[in-house]
């Protein structure tokens, strides 16, 4: 069984869409609404998701509490709830796993202009280049579109509550030599509301500091 989690917060105005382009593609959409104050469960609902609640904020809060609903499964696909995640992009990721134990979906060649702002691309290029030059391995985007084995993915232990979870996820899988690969996907511009990160030069920079804190911290 493939499920796809999907962290929510305060996304009401395209949820349901979201939902409703990639019910289809997966047995399961777990969205996991991170304390929304507006319709955002509701709307996940309605477009046939199960929904799980999380309180406590943080991005790697919300996979874990999606992790936890999945159960047993197969394969684990992780996407963003405000339409940048391309649907069409999904059976590529889980077919790159056929020879892979993890699959990065790669924004850098596909990203629609002004989908990624330059501080997330500076801030990108930064932290691939300190995770090759301290793990050795080749990457070129930390995206949060990926898909992921259960059993490879119960090895790594997450533990990471913040927006440190996509690096964390990557170094552990450097670590216990996990096949890793990455495919090309598009990157759409926020089709609705404002982002939490990317939305502010505060909280570009305030992600980075947790990434790069999170790099370093597992040397």
């Amino acid at each position: 069984m493939n499920v796809l989690i999907i962290p929510a917060l305060d996304e009401e105005a395209i949820i349901g869409s979201v939902v409703a382009s990639f019910v289809r593609r997966v047995d399961r959409v777990i969205v996991v609404d991170n304390g929304s104050r507006d319709a955002t469960a509701a709307r996940a609902r309605e477009a046939g998701a199960l929904v799980v609640h999380e309180p406590r904020r943080g991005y790697g809060s919300a996979c874990l509490a999606g992790i936890k609903a999945a159960g047993a499964c197969e394969v684990i696909a992780f996407a963003d709830g405000d339409g940048a995640c391309d649907p069409d992009d999904l059976p590529a990721l889980l077919a790159a796993l056929k020879g892979a134990d993890l699959v990065i979906g790669s924004r850098t060649k596909k990203a629609e202009r002004g989908a990624l702002t330059p501080p997330q691309l500076f801030g990108n290029m930064l932290v691939v280049a300190l995770f090759r030059g301290i793990y050795g391995v080749r990457a070129t985007d930390l995206g949060p579109y990926r898909a992921i084995r259960r059993e490879a993915l119960d090895r790594l232990g997450m533990e990471d509550t913040t927006y440190g979870w996509t690096i964390e996820m990557q170094i552990k899988a450097a670590k216990k030599g996990l096949r890793v690969v990455e495919v090309d996907v598009g990157h759409r511009v926020r089709q609705a509301g404002k982002s939490k990160i990317s939305g502010t030069v505060r909280g570009v920079f305030g992600a980075g500091r947790v990434i790069i804190g999170t790099l370093i911290r597992y040397i």
